[in-house]
């Protein structure tokens, strides 16, 4: 996913902040690349530590349509959720895939749902086509 990176500030635990913005919304997340070159154009991966738990960071979608946003603290990634031949689930997110590891009780195949994460486990990650 190409997304304009906008840095924000070290956090109390040294980790960078920066605003990501994509082409279905912006969040807030840590950067995992160089900090010298961050601000910009980049095309990042997304990783996103914790698993999904439906009913509780993981619900169905009002909107069958692709997002990213804040809300109190959280990343939510708005997107169609499949799963893999083992088991592990796939948030489609625009041109982007973001992996899961799945929690209980078992979650919807082929819907579209909103995960939200505590900002600090958002993670991104530059990397180059």
């Amino acid at each position: 996913m190409l997304v304009r990176i906008e840095f924000l500030s070290l956090g109390p635990s040294g980790l960078p902040w920066v605003r990501v913005h994509t082409p279905v919304g912006s969040t807030v997340a840590v950067w995992r690349g160089d900090l010298d070159n961050a601000v910009g154009l980049h095309h990042i991966e997304w990783t996103v530590d914790g698993e999904l738990l439906w009913g509780r960071n993981t619900r169905s979608a009002a909107l069958a349509e692709p997002g990213v946003r804040e809300e109190a603290g959280q990343v939510v990634l708005r997107g169609l959720l499949q799963f893999t031949e083992d088991g592990a689930a796939v948030l489609q997110v625009g041109d982007s895939q973001v992996l899961f590891v799945v929690g209980s009780p078992p979650l919807p195949d082929n819907a579209w749902v909103e995960i939200s994460v505590e900002a600090d486990k958002v993670e991104l990650s530059p990397y180059t086509l």
